[in-house]
């Protein structure tokens, strides 16, 4: 059986598209990713990203309060029992994502718990091959893999990942355990720069670790970041480790002077690693044009079309700029439409 529209990947991007694809009915099916522990590992597990985040404040509908019933009403009691730690305080990233799951099952989406790894787009319909040995065809694909954030790969990173350790100031920067205290940011490029300086307004000082003695950034971004009286920086200096344990969360880290070796401690409530993301597209095998730094290109600007026509890409897989969850949603909707449109022009319904 030829598939109207198979969907990789599971984030808020991969969900949207599901909804869509779904009402229209389109019959989709979405390949949300294996549970394993390379997948652990590295961050790609089933719902990306937003999934191994706690509190979400800035995803519009909704605000603080307590959302238990709303989840309870709204999720199997299965479900439901694996999220009751996180209950209580708001949205938090599982609940945001298993909400929206659930929404894309309610129309009918065949979900797959399974990972794509080898793919052939030279000819329609589109094969697709997964860990577990299945063979999937589709008139079209939306890839919606996501992104992953880079870390300096310390155990002490992951072990306090979300309590207190982040790779991004924009999601998570506002949140109260990190107003008034002081925070770290690690990275020399224009992300650490923007990431440091928005952390200055919630922060009461943020120091930023950088390897080198000078900036990758771009003078301006450097040149603005070093004249904040908030911001300081040391140079020449290394992470070796992120102090604190996994009840009080991030209490400090532990640096190297890689010229003199010696080692300093600084006080912090926050850990931002800044250091760049890593787009998931390997198993693509270089058949999708991507821009230098490894993202999928979008042919033609507001339009998720790929250099392969019937292709469609959604989320932060295809987003090197903005990173949110309301954007990747807002581009599943926007792939689905695409989709849908192109499904139709060739015939299919």
């Amino acid at each position: 059986m030829t598939r109207p529209v198979v969907i990789i990947g599971s984030g808020p991007a991969g969900w949207a598209a599901a909804i869509y694809t779904a009402r229209a009915n389109l019959k989709p099916l979405v390949i949300e990713g294996a549970i394993t522990e390379e997948n652990r590992l590295q961050g790609t597990l089933p719902l990306g990203q937003l999934n191994l985040t706690t509190e979400v404040e800035n995803y519009p509908g909704f605000p603080a309060g307590d959302v238990t019933s709303y989840v309870r009403s709204a999720l199997p009691e299965t479900r439901f029992d694996g999220l009751q730690e996180h209950i209580g305080h708001g949205i938090t990233g599982p609940e945001l994502l298993f909400l929206m799951r659930q929404q894309a099952e309610n129309f009918g989406t065949e979900i797959m718990t399974d990972d794509v790894v080898d793919v052939d787009l030279s000819k329609r319909p589109f094969v697709m091959k997964t860990l577990e040995g299945q063979t999937i065809e589709a008139h079209s694909v939306i890839i919606a893999t996501g992104a992953r954030a880079n870390y300096l790969g310390l155990p002490s990173e992951d072990k306090l990942k979300n309590r207190g350790v982040s790779a991004c100031a924009v999601c998570d920067g506002a949140l109260p355990r990190f107003r008034n205290k002081p925070l770290v940011v690690v990275g020399g490029g224009d992300s650490a720069m923007e990431e440091a300086s928005y952390l200055t307004k919630f922060g009461s000082k943020v120091y930023i670790v950088h390897r080198r003695d000078a900036f990758r950034a771009s003078k301006i971004m450097a040149d603005r970041t070093l004249a904040n009286p908030k911001i300081e920086v040391k140079w020449n200096s290394v992470v070796e480790e992120v102090l604190g344990t996994p009840k009080e969360g991030v209490t400090g880290v532990r640096l190297r002077n890689v010229v003199d070796e010696k080692s300093e401690e600084l006080a912090a409530s926050g850990y931002f690693c800044a250091i760049g993301h890593t787009p998931n597209t390997a198993f693509l095998k270089g058949q999708i044009a991507i821009n230098e730094k490894g993202y999928i290109l979008w042919q033609k600007p507001f339009r998720t079309w790929t250099n392969i026509e019937g292709v469609f890409a959604a989320g932060d897989v295809a987003d090197d700029y903005y990173r949110q969850a309301i954007t990747a949603a807002g581009s599943g909707c926007m792939a689905a439409l695409d989709a849908e449109r192109w499904l139709a022009a060739q015939g299919h319904e």
